[in-house]
């Protein structure tokens, strides 16, 4: 009689015979691709509530308090990783969030770009979502403007003029300039920009962040179609806010030149 092969059932699919499905490096692995990282701007919220979480460890009512606050900080400040779309020529979401603008709007005065309305996607950011900004399209960072304002609920139209906010403009390896704009909303105190003038930024990359409800609005160039509607959610460095023009807008590409020289 054939002797009947040693079932490996036990070990699970894919499992070398004689190994365990499970190990401590497997738990590991999936704890990490299941929990997001923290964004670094967290370390310091997520660090106080677990010092006070040790210095209290013999008291409870200290104790779970404390933790508690720390998981929730550091849910707050997580970062997901995201792949962006391949193809050429789309306009990725900035940010997590609810579309709550799909409109023409002039660009932030601060900026000098003048006054002629440009198509515009507001994205709202709610104490719920990932507070990290994304890099909407691959391109060199050609400005990075800051201003002081008030601090109005972020998912009103007049807090793109008002609030405190940071502009980065970008330009596109095919000349195309598209504005993203952080905007503090009512509980923010805290806009975190981590680029600079001449940095280049890929496509859904993280370039910032703002703390505690906020808004995100990109400005597009004449000719891009939108691809999102009001009241859509969007999904960081994922979602496709539009496409842009094959080509760029030459007006644009002229005051590009002249400020370069």
């Amino acid at each position: 009689m054939a002797r009947r092969p040693k079932s490996t059932d036990a070990a699970g699919p894919g499992a070398p015979d004689g190994q365990p499905a499970f190990s401590l490096s497997h738990a590991v692995n999936l704890i990490r691709t299941t929990v997001p990282p923290m964004d670094r701007a967290g370390a310091p919220f997520v660090a106080a509530p677990l010092a006070l979480a040790l210095a209290g460890r013999r008291r409870r009512y200290v104790r779970g308090p404390a933790l508690a606050a720390a998981a929730v900080t550091g849910a707050f400040f997580r970062n997901p990783p995201r792949v962006p779309p391949t193809r050429p020529g789309v306009v990725v979401a900035p940010a997590d969030g609810e579309a709550v603008l799909v409109d023409h709007a002039p660009p932030p005065a601060e900026l000098g770009l003048g006054d002629a309305p440009l198509q515009r996607v507001s994205i709202f950011l709610s104490v719920l979502d990932v507070h990290t900004q994304r890099s909407p399209v691959t391109g060199v960072v050609e400005r990075v403007e800051y201003r002081k304002g008030r601090f109005l609920s972020a998912d009103l139209p007049d807090a793109a003029e008002v609030n405190e906010r940071n502009a980065v403009v970008l330009r596109t390896p095919d000349g195309h300039r598209v504005i993203s704009v952080q905007i503090a909303g009512l509980l923010a105190r805290r806009i975190v920009c981590r680029t600079g003038e001449g940095s280049t930024l890929g496509i859904g990359e993280t370039y910032g962040l703002i703390r505690f409800g906020s808004r995100v609005d990109t400005y597009l160039p004449a000719g891009a179609r939108i691809l999102v509607e009001r009241g859509q959610r969007t999904v960081g460095g994922e979602t496709v806010l539009a496409e842009l023009p094959a080509e760029a807008d030459s007006a644009a590409t002229a005051d590009a030149g002249r400020a370069g020289r």
